[in-house]
């Protein structure tokens, strides 16, 4: 059995960032996820797509940004439990909790930190003829490797930042980029949207709006697309569809566990992000509560509360002293 202060339910940046805090207050932690490599959906999701609402960097890879945060939090030496999903949540007779896997691991900890992000997740598909049968074949629902589209036709679908965000990137890549949106307005931020605009009015990329695909096909590889528009169907030829219309969230076994759930989102008190059971708290965009935003940064701020709190309910007899590590450094607070 694995014993720590914290058990983090999520390997996101908020539920690395936690570590940190927590160290400052020399807690260790363990963490726990279900995706095979740290980072949440800042590796699984969009590794290479860029991020530019970071304090202090004004543009960093989501990756580069899951590498820095495991750089910060080194010299606290967090515990891992990487591939396996949290099963059950019981809280022991010493007031401590038991966490167990569905891989049998079993980790005992005085508070639970869940930052489990938007949960178990998948993306939403489309309604495309022989979408499922060209899955890995041509399609996929993220843009993990940028790379594989250098050269190549690529078919992009959506009309939310990530399908803005990646035609613009892959604007630089691609042999060819086509956006594919439904509507004629897009969801995404107004200053990527005009950059999606700009790159069409100089032929850098073919837009076409009011606009969807309806079916695929080829012979043992995406080769071609049928396009449903204003001017009855066409088709054209590519080697990838990338269809972005986001993800569905799932709360999976964390909906068992008693928790006050609103929309597929822990309720939480924003004094410390605490739930409404003792000694459990929830950061980053799993929890839920009014004016909430769903941003990094929030979490990052979530985190530095909720250790706050851990820290005086693992520790009532003790008393905290605030420091910052501006003045301390990081090895003064270690020792």
């Amino acid at each position: 059995m694995i014993t720590t202060d914290i058990g983090i339910i999520g390997a996101g940046p908020a539920g690395l960032f936690a570590v940190f805090e927590a160290g400052l207050l020399k807690m260790h932690c363990h963490l726990i996820d279900s995706l095979p490599q740290i980072g949440g959906q800042l590796s699984e999701v969009y590794p290479q797509k860029p991020i530019y609402d970071i304090p202090g960097y004004p543009r960093v890879n989501a990756q580069e940004l899951a590498d820095n945060l495991m750089e910060q939090i080194a010299p606290f030496h967090p515990g891992f439990t990487l591939g396996e999903r949290v099963e059950t949540l019981q809280k022991l007779a010493d007031g401590t909790w038991l966490i167990s896997t569905n891989e049998g691991t079993k980790i005992n900890c005085k508070v639970v930190a869940i930052a489990g992000g938007l949960g178990c997740f998948e993306p939403r598909k489309p309604e495309v003829d022989r979408l499922i049968e060209f899955e890995g074949k041509g399609v996929t629902y993220t843009v993990r490797n940028p790379e594989q589209f250098r050269g190549r036709h690529v078919v992009l679908a959506g009309g939310g930042d990530s399908a803005l965000d990646w035609t613009i990137f892959l604007a630089d890549i691609a042999e060819r980029v086509t956006l594919v949106h439904r509507g004629d307005t897009f969801r995404g931020s107004p200053d990527a949207a005009e950059k999606v605009f700009e790159l069409a009015k100089i032929g850098k990329i073919d837009l076409l709006l009011k606009t969807r695909v309806i079916s695929l096909d080829g012979v043992g590889h995406l080769e071609a697309l049928t396009l449903a528009g204003p001017e009855g169907q066409s088709i054209i030829n590519a080697e990838h569809f990338v269809p972005l219309f986001g993800l569905s969230p799932k709360l999976g076994p964390i909906e068992n566990w008693g928790l006050a759930i609103d929309k597929s989102a822990i309720e939480v008190n924003t004094t410390d992000y605490s739930t409404n059971i003792e000694g459990i708290y929830a950061i980053g965009d799993i929890n839920t509560y009014p004016g909430k935003l769903k941003l990094i940064l929030c979490g990052f701020h979530e985190a530095a509360l909720m250790a706050q709190s851990a820290f005086k309910y693992v520790y009532p007899d003790q008393r905290l002293t605030f420091k910052y590590t501006t003045v301390y450094g990081i090895t003064e607070l270690q020792q």
